[in-house]
């Protein structure tokens, strides 16, 4: 890894990127009050990148190095370019672990895509690492969304709770199931922290949503492996399901991830409902093994 260089440069890049920057480019609310400074203050790049206010001042004055992940939500937040992005790791030494780099997504099991076959009567995804989807049976389509029409660089189960509105609408108790949602994704984190995959996905829905940089920069973390969910489908109405995932007992970190209603309940004629569509054929066969483009 190329070697840590003038924190100063890195500072003063920063300081410079900033001034360029008003609170309506980036989303921000206008105060209407009079700004002492050109561009975003401190605390606003600090806010959209989800970091502490006292964290980023030392960043911008040279006195602390800062980690891929963190530069990734910086960068974000700045709305750098290709060119600057490419300047701001080089002069931080972290060129290697650039999150725009391309990579290999993960490939399902094939235990787990049996898995799947056999479940055709429940609503089931396999989540990879932080949390993206990496296969899904048909129900957990007629449930969800169609997950064969989003973009596999996009196919992540926290991004979606953000995102997409079908899936945000689903969710009865969306800000209790966004939480945990986030507590999961910082629990896996901890592991890696700087993957550039978890930078690119932490720098794009701290930029994107203003509920997710205040909750990921509250730090909580939840490994439960169960629960309860409840939704408010478009069609068939609500449901309450019981949600519990497995971990595969080998090191790949992909799990498999159920949702099961109590039988003779209107929440399982509900699930046997939406288990009788026709949905596309590929929702349960396209896996995310795509090498994923540049960003």
């Amino acid at each position: 890894m190329t070697p840590v260089r003038d924190t100063s440069e890195v500072g003063a890049f920063l300081k410079a990127r900033r001034a360029e920057l008003t609170p309506r480019a980036v989303g921000l609310p206008e105060t209407g009050q009079r700004r002492k400074v050109a561009g975003l203050r401190r605390e606003e790049v600090a806010q959209l990148a989800a970091i502490s206010v006292d964290y980023y001042t030392r960043l911008e004055q040279g006195r602390t190095p800062a980690s891929a992940s963190v530069l990734a939500t910086v960068a974000a937040a700045l709305r750098l370019d290709e060119d600057q992005q490419a300047y701001l790791y080089e002069i931080a030494g972290k060129t290697d672990a650039r999150p725009r780099r391309r990579h290999t997504r993960q490939s399902p099991r094939p235990a787990m895509r049996r898995l799947l076959d056999q479940l055709s009567g429940t609503p089931a995804l396999v989540l990879g690492r932080y949390m993206d989807v990496l296969a899904w049976n048909r129900a957990a389509s007629a449930l969800y969304t169609d997950f064969g029409a989003i973009p596999a660089r996009q196919r992540n189960y926290v991004r979606l709770m953000f995102t997409d509105p079908v899936i945000r609408a689903l969710h009865v108790q969306w800000e209790h199931d966004a939480r945990d949602a986030v507590a999961a994704l910082r629990m896996e984190a901890a592991s890696d922290p700087d993957r550039p995959e978890l930078a690119r996905l932490v720098g794009e829905l701290a930029v994107l949503d203003p509920e997710f940089r205040t909750w990921w920069a509250e730090r909580r973390v939840n490994s439960a492996t169960y629960g309860t969910k409840h939704y408010r489908h478009r069609v068939v109405g609500n449901l309450t399901l019981d949600c519990d995932t497995w971990t595969s007992p080998d090191d790949s970190g992909q799990r498999l991830m159920v949702l099961t209603a109590e039988p003779g309940t209107p929440s399982d004629e509900a699930l046997r409902i939406l288990a009788s569509w026709t949905a596309p054929d590929h929702t349960h066969t396209t896996p995310a093994t795509a090498p994923e483009p540049t960003a």
